[in-house]
């Protein structure tokens, strides 16, 4: 017998065989060996016969058991595939390194242009074209949502596109139909425009009369003179930031061409020290060697807005710096670090949203309108780009502008 079979075999033939013996022996000690021997062995097959009908119950539940965890996972395989059938959105599994469609639901055909079982196991920046998520899919985790694009079934619909880790091997590539909020935010953004398009004359009326009047001709209205003077100003600056966000609210692409980043870093540090009035020390240092590819008035309004943001809210004796340096993946980056009163962690996330200010007060004494940061993130928004916020109370802060690798060119005369 092999050695591997023997704890098996005794597992199985000792409760009975010991018995057996037992009842032999004492069997021959009562002279009725073969009584005893009998004896034994019809309890040891009664036993047997137990020990079997109880082994085939147990296997008769645990199949039902099977059967019943079975039916359980189909019923829930069903609801599953029900609910994902019913969503409004359409919902797309890919593999994740050849970007192959796995799955998709009946909302991806309406919406997307999908078709069963045609395109399972294509390529799914193929399916989606004209859509120009290529390069999207390939930045993986780091893909930020695109927010609205056009339906390459119907252009007059409009999209969101938002893609989530689902397992080391597959995406999960979600996409909503988001045409009734896009025509909500072009009423609100044409509701903006419109209103600060008629107020813009009537401020400008009001304050040329108001530069016309002279304190010196009545004394005692000096101080109220001044206090309207800085109002109609505050609120003239106010209509031309909202026409400005709305102006880039409404683009989607911009006319680009090389933007001389030594001419635009001297431009800056002119308009710092204008509005410093020699209160901060300004410093610029550019060791890029690279220009910008991108529309040279809209990156001059953002830049300008974060230089304008440092002198605002940094102490008189603080220190401004802008730095044009190269980043590790071949883009470049554009920053603005100052010294001044610092941001609480908290306000960062709600930085750029439109009149969120970290102190009322303090943004009303320096003459901020609260659209500032907004106006830098739809400018980046149309460069590909994004702002990088870091800040630490009563240390300062650095806001810096990021562009990719296909954002920078050389600039003239550096290799």
């Amino acid at each position: 017998m092999p050695t591997e079979s023997r704890p098996a075999w005794s597992r199985t033939y000792a409760p009975t065989a010991l018995p057996l013996a037992a009842a032999l022996v004492v069997g021959m000690l009562v002279g009725y060996p073969w009584q005893a021997l009998a004896l034994a062995s019809l309890a040891a097959v009664a036993w047997l016969a137990r020990q079997r009908q109880h082994l085939l119950a147990e296997r008769e539940r645990e199949r039902r058991e099977s059967r019943a965890r079975k039916r359980r996972l189909v019923t829930m395989l069903r609801a599953y595939r029900a609910l994902a059938d019913a969503l409004p959105d359409a919902v797309i599994v890919a593999e994740r390194d050849s970007q192959r469609i796995a799955w998709f639901n009946p909302a991806a055909r309406r919406l997307l242009g999908l078709h069963y079982p045609a395109d399972l196991d294509a390529p799914l920046g193929e399916r989606l074209q004209p859509l120009p998520i290529a390069s999207w899919l390939a930045a993986g985790r780091m893909a930020e949502p695109l927010a609205d694009i056009a339906s390459p079934v119907d252009p007059a619909v409009r999209l969101s596109l938002r893609l989530v880790p689902y397992s080391e091997d597959l995406w999960l590539l979600i996409v909503r139909d988001v045409t009734r909020l896009s025509r909500l935010e072009k009423v609100r953004r044409d509701f903006v425009a419109n209103v600060s398009h008629e107020l813009r004359t009537p401020l400008t009326v009001v304050h040329g009369y108001l530069e016309m009047l002279d304190p010196a001709d009545q004394p005692e209205w000096a101080p109220m003179l001044a206090e309207m003077q800085r109002q109609s100003g505050r609120m003239t600056q106010l209509v031309e930031d909202l026409l400005t966000l709305s102006r880039l609210e409404s683009r989607e692409a911009l006319d680009e061409e090389q933007v001389p980043m030594a001419s635009m870093l001297s431009t800056l540090r002119r308009e710092a020290e204008a509005l410093s009035q020699g209160r901060h020390p300004v410093a610029v240092v550019d060791d890029s060697g690279v220009d910008l590819w991108g529309s040279t008035r809209e990156l001059h309004s953002a830049f300008s807005n974060l230089v304008s943001n440092a002198v605002r809210y940094t102490p008189a004796g603080g220190n401004i710096e802008l730095r044009l340096a190269r980043s590790e993946d071949g883009g470049a980056v554009l920053s603005v670090r100052d010294t001044g009163y610092g941001i609480p962690p908290t306000h960062l996330p709600r930085l750029t949203e439109r009149f969120y200010r970290v102190s009322a007060s303090r943004s009303r004494e320096s003459g901020g309108t609260g659209l500032g940061l907004a106006i830098v993130k739809h400018v980046l928004g149309l460069h590909q780009a994004h702002l990088r916020i870091d800040s630490e109370v009563g240390q300062g802060s650095v806001f810096s502008c990021v562009f990719g690798p296909e954002r920078v060119r050389s600039r003239e005369g550096q290799p």
